[in-house]
């Protein structure tokens, strides 16, 4: 109930800043300028924060040795720390070390004997074994290469049921999961990603979203004639813009829907089991100004411990969330300073960095953790693992440096719950405006104070019982006596 509170409080806020133009508390944190760091509070204002990541390098073709990147759509970042970056407009794959220094250029492959090249790719990923998944776009095909660049497969315009007759497969994203399966976005596709098996062969779709309606849209349908309908856009479910993949199988994806859930996480079944139990639903900027509108998020990145951190388009920003579905930072922004973009359209980590990727001037721009962003990415992990000690200790240090940031009230009454600590934890979550896990402390305490005082307790009640029953005895006695006299 108070979920739904919240959610329709903070949607009315944002429905009535977007009619009357207002940036309400967005101003506050410059949500329509650059650079600006903020967080949201429990009733859905923007309020000053410390900034958790800093610019500190920018990379160009250039300085990693490659020649200038001509309209690069995607990056990943492996595990021990090599950089993939996808040259699109040079139909090349460039393969980085930690320093941003070209090891290898991947512009062709062997496929039975003859020398292929890409067209126009769109997407990469790189398994846990390095094999290397390439969207060739213009191709129409995705290619998967081994370690050494040798050509494993190719998976092309699949022959199924579930597709129609004038189906072009035109794939612009990638992931492959531990059973090497292959998951595909492709353009034109509303029924979700595409999903390929270990052979390469075509078995279903998984995660279609949902139909949502723009509610104008529908008013004017419902009293347009016939002939006026078939004219207006038709209600169709909205395209993914991106996915990622964690290290369980779970797929993160954004979509550009602005009246649905823009973020989710699926399971093998294609369920949205993302978590929201933070104040608002994460979907980038909460508040915003009606010329620009809502968030449009194109990429998403999970790293471990279940942080996830998602990049929107029409303001260069980055939105860092906890598994739980607080959000945590925001940094970038849009402009011609360090740290902003002109076209951002990719995000990932390398170790605690982020970087992030613009297609227009094919740049990489490299941010650091400030101590803050260090302290509170320590205490999502801290409690992650279920270490209450270090969760409360992290916690602590973060509200030090960030008073308004609410949650890691939560976050210290979490870990106070597990520790047994029931008393002060309510305390925590009553600061936090934690209605939900106040009321789990409350009923934990109301048991511990009854085992611990349980003796007592029942001594007293034994007291009052039997001393009750002598004195209505003592009292019929007394009227007895009155009477025989």
């Amino acid at each position: 109930m108070l979920k739904k509170i919240v959610t329709a409080k903070t949607s009315l806020l944002a429905l009535l800043c977007c009619l009357l133009g207002l940036s309400a508390g967005a101003d506050l944190a410059g949500a329509e300028g650059n650079g600006a760091s903020y967080n949201y509070s429990y009733w859905g204002t923007a309020v000053n924060a410390p900034p958790a990541y800093m610019p500190t390098d920018l990379y160009r073709g250039e300085d990693m040795g490659s020649g200038a990147l001509k309209d690069p759509s995607d990056l990943h970042v492996t595990a021990d720390g090599q950089i993939y970056v996808l040259d699109s407009g040079n139909n090349r794959i460039l393969k980085l070390n930690e320093e941003f220094k070209v090891q290898q250029i991947i512009d062709s492959f062997l496929l039975d004997g003859k020398q292929e090249t890409f067209l126009n790719p769109q997407g990469l990923f790189v398994s846990g074994d390095k094999q290397l998944i390439v969207a060739d776009t213009g191709h129409k095909r995705v290619v998967i290469l081994d370690e050494k660049n040798e050509l494993i497969s190719v998976l092309e315009a699949p022959e199924s049921e579930l597709l129609s007759a004038t189906f072009q497969f035109q794939p612009i994203r990638v992931v492959m999961d531990h059973a090497q399966r292959v998951y595909v976005m492709a353009t034109g596709v509303f029924d979700g990603f595409m999903e390929f098996n270990a052979e390469g062969e075509f078995s279903s779709f998984i995660g279609a979203n949902r139909v949502n309606v723009d509610p104008v849209d529908y008013f004017w349908k419902q009293i347009s004639t016939k002939a006026q309908r078939s004219q207006m856009i038709m209600f169709t479910p909205t395209e993914f813009t991106n996915l990622d993949i964690d290290e369980e199988g779970f797929i993160y994806a954004t979509n550009g829907d602005e009246w649905g859930q823009n973020i989710k996480k699926l399971n093998a079944q294609g369920s949205d089991i993302l978590r929201r139990t933070g104040y608002y639903d994460p979907q980038g900027d909460l508040v915003y100004t009606s010329d620009i509108g809502p968030s449009r998020l194109i990429d998403i990145d999970v790293t471990d411990s279940e942080i996830y951190s998602v990049l929107d388009s029409k303001r260069g920003r980055v939105f860092t969330y906890s598994g739980d579905g607080h959000f945590m930072y925001v940094f970038g922004g849009i402009g011609n300073q360090l740290g902003e973009f002109n076209t951002p359209t990719a995000i990932d980590r390398l170790g605690d960095d982020f970087i992030v990727l613009d297609k227009a001037l094919g740049e990489i721009t490299r941010f650091r953790a400030t101590e803050y962003g260090r302290t509170l990415n320590e205490a999502i992990r801290s409690y992650y693992r279920g270490d209450d000690e270090a969760a409360y200790e992290w916690f602590n240090k973060t509200i030090g440096l960030n008073a308004n940031l609410e949650f890691a009230y939560a976050g210290i009454g979490k870990a106070l719950v597990r520790q047994g600590d029931y008393n002060d934890a309510m305390k925590q979550f009553k600061r936090s405006m934690d209605q939900r896990n106040y009321s789990k402390a409350f009923l934990l305490y109301r048991k511990q104070v009854m085992r611990e005082h349980f003796t007592l307790i029942m001594t007293t009640l034994a007291v009052l019982v039997i001393g009750w029953i002598v004195f209505r005895r003592y009292r019929k006695a007394v009227k007895r006596r009155g009477l025989t006299v």
